[in-house]
């Protein structure tokens, strides 16, 4: 299997199995990666395939406020 391309960590190796679903084509695997990113991997005959990547979240920023502070 194929690594991270995001972070290099090996995709045969998820750190987080998030949910698993039976579908028509197999079973359907959410899982999470050292980075962050989520994968969506079906399970067929034996066969694991990676259908889906996302990227992993930047650093988070806080948003800038707006308006007036209002004290109750």
């Amino acid at each position: 299997m194929s690594d991270c391309p995001y972070c290099g960590w090996p995709d045969d190796e998820p750190v987080r199995n998030l949910s698993e679903h039976p579908t028509g084509d197999g079973v359907l695997f959410w899982t999470r990666c050292a980075c962050g990113s989520v994968q969506a991997r079906v399970l067929t005959g034996g066969t694991v395939r990676i259908v889906t990547r996302g990227k992993p979240a930047g650093p988070r920023t806080a948003a800038p406020r707006t308006g007036t502070r209002v004290d109750c």
